[in-house]
């Protein structure tokens, strides 16, 4: 069966607009307003919705995501309490869920339980970002054996074997970093994104979403030109967060997607007043 992951691409593919995968951690600024920003998303008209698990030693995240991680994790935010979110959302919005998670908090639950957790929630696909691609075919076996997609992280370091190994292995998407470092937004998407992106297409027909630093929405149009699909995590987070004691943060979310996505331009204005651009 063609998974909620290879639909949302397909169509992508055959359109003439670029893919927006949007990140934001689960149970930020809490669980309450978590789900309400998952739904906004949703109905801004992002593509995927990357849902991060927050986890007390974020090493490849910058001060904004790990700012997020602490919020959540004082608002009662856990890898049990993130799938509990994605069961929430998941009958009011259609877009895929993926699970982005360190994997400490995985293998604590013990990989097969949570495969089986996350699938009976409604969760899509599985990205753990620290799991050796060496060390990853347990991981993979467990997850398409309840049928979600596994996801791997591909940087401008990884060797073109390991771009091999992740095809194989791999399923969904492929997840391309355009620079190394931890997340954050940046000016400009790193120079070296399209050869990455070159390199992954080189050998396999496989979708790219390529993230890191992306914020705004020449930024998703450049990555459209040789990508499927591009990532916004820090910039939505940070948004998140200058917001967070407001009742318009919902209203803000969408209008901030919108614009990314092109569909409203004129909300640049509101979006750059936030102060999260």
């Amino acid at each position: 069966m063609t998974s909620r992951i290879d639909q949302t691409f397909a169509r992508l593919r055959a359109g003439t607009r670029p893919g927006l995968v949007t990140y934001t951690t689960a149970g930020d600024p809490d669980l309450s307003r978590s789900a309400s920003i998952l739904k906004a998303l949703d109905r801004a008209g992002a593509d995927v919705l990357e849902v991060g698990v927050p986890f007390s030693d974020p090493l490849a995240d910058g001060p904004v995501i790990q700012r997020a991680t602490e919020r959540a994790l004082a608002a009662g935010g856990s890898l049990r309490a993130s799938l509990a979110l994605v069961a929430d959302v998941r009958p009011h919005v259609s877009a895929p869920i993926v699970i982005f998670s360190y994997a400490n908090p995985l293998l604590r639950m013990g990989i097969e339980r949570f495969a089986q957790q996350a699938a009976r929630s409604g969760v899509d696909g599985v990205l753990a970002l620290d799991l050796p691609i060496e060390e990853a075919q347990g991981f993979r076996d467990a997850l398409t054996a309840v049928g979600l997609d596994t996801i791997f992280l591909l940087s401008p370091t990884t060797t073109d074997a390991r771009i091999r190994r992740a095809a194989e292995l791999g399923s969904g998407f492929l997840y391309g970093i355009s620079r190394l470092g931890v997340t954050g937004a940046r000016d400009t998407v790193a120079s070296g994104a399209a050869g990455l992106v070159a390199r992954i297409r080189a050998v396999t027909s496989m979708p790219v979403a390529l993230g890191f630093g992306i914020s705004r929405p020449e930024h998703v149009a450049e990555v459209g030109g040789y990508a499927d699909a591009a990532v916004v995590g820090s910039a939505l987070v940070s948004l998140i967060a200058s917001e967070g004691g407001s009742p318009a943060l919902i209203e803000r979310v969408e209008e901030y997607v919108r614009w990314l996505k092109g569909d409203h331009v004129s909300l640049e204005s509101s979006v750059s007043r936030s102060g999260a651009l």
